[in-house]
């Protein structure tokens, strides 16, 4: 199966930040490889370098056979962009702002407004198709925008955080779509800062940090690096955390993790409901009353805490944070400098 997303030894520096710093990444035809990384790890730089709006400092990548920085014309009639915030005009109806982007991609007249129409009724937006997007709530401009970037249904898609800022409904409507569209043949590169979503839809993972790949596999693989099975309680009173950690402690692989806002405590550990029983017998034999209490595998939040050492929302360094473009909603051969 042939890649059709490919970078070979990506470098993006920011003064004496090397936001990306020998990235590489394939992605095979049909298929959805998740980005993942914590705060600053150069997700969205390495995006806007293979969607054509920045150039790299060193390194090359290809979207389905074209060099980005040679043939970066080409490249963009190839993709379709949905980055962290909504590149929609406001003064336009919903109606018009897909239109417009089926005629800057040449769809010509009729199809573009039989596709804007087609998208609209797809994203639950028929309602307030003609209406201005500034009367948009947040989600529903999200929503705009992610069909922007489906208007001339691409081959490649890079969806940059596709979900934030979407209610739990319209989360689980566009996983959905995006399910739809990889089992017709499209090629979706996805960061995301929802962790389950990666884990629902991606059919391998990079995790990055400090521009460099530190790990790679499906989301299962990833997982088993993790190893063991999690204990987790939540404890009915603050002021018992101390002495359930140290209960923990005596039963745990590794680091005993503590939530004070939810008094919740996870415990790596080996022998699953063996172990669980033991944690709550000596939690009763101290005294101490819990609410909640679970054994559970690794997650993919666990993945991060073990690999960074930090948890995985996404925001990138304010020398790499794009602005409001999207090749599918602006001018395509318009190119963006970084801030």
């Amino acid at each position: 199966m042939a890649d059709m997303i490919r970078a070979s030894g990506l470098v993006k520096v920011y003064g004496k930040v090397r936001a990306l710093d020998g990235l590489d990444l394939a992605v095979p035809e049909g298929t959805v490889l998740g980005l993942l990384g914590p705060n600053g790890a150069g997700k969205t730089t390495a995006v806007r370098i293979l969607t054509t709006l920045l150039e790299p400092d060193g390194g090359t990548a290809e979207v389905a056979g074209l060099d980005v920085v040679r043939n970066a014309t080409q490249v963009r009639g190839k993709l379709g962009l949905s980055g962290q915030y909504a590149a929609v005009d406001e003064y336009l109806t919903g109606f018009e702002n897909l239109d417009m982007v089926g005629r800057l991609y040449g769809l010509g007249r009729k199809p573009s407004k039989a596709r804007a129409r087609e998208l609209l009724d797809r994203f639950d937006l028929s309602e307030a198709a003609d209406r201005p997007v500034k009367t948009y709530s947040g989600g529903m401009r999200r929503r705009l925008d992610l069909a922007g970037a489906l208007v001339a249904q691409p081959p490649v898609l890079f969806l940059d955080e596709p979900t934030t800022g979407l209610d739990p409904r319209s989360r689980n409507d566009m996983w959905d779509v995006i399910t739809e569209l990889v089992s017709g043949g499209t090629t979706l590169l996805l960061t995301t800062q929802y962790l389950e979503e990666a884990d629902r839809l991606a059919h391998d993972i990079v995790v990055i940090d400090h521009g460099k790949s530190i790990a790679h596999g499906t989301a299962d693989q990833l997982k088993a690096q993790v190893g063991g099975e999690r204990v987790e309680i939540v404890v009915s009173s603050a002021a018992d955390l101390d002495g359930a950690r140290s209960v923990l402690a005596g039963l745990s692989d590794g680091a005993v993790e503590v939530d004070g806002h939810t008094r919740r405590l996870t415990a790596p550990v080996s022998g699953g409901a063996t172990v669980l029983m033991e944690a709550l017998r000596r939690l009763d034999s101290e005294g101490i009353a819990i609410s909640d209490v679970a054994l559970r595998r690794p997650t993919l939040d666990d993945v991060f805490l073990t690999l960074t050492g930090r948890p995985s929302e996404d925001a990138e360094p304010a020398a790499s944070k794009p602005g409001k473009s999207n090749p599918g909603m602006s001018n395509p051969s318009k190119k963006e400098s970084a801030r």
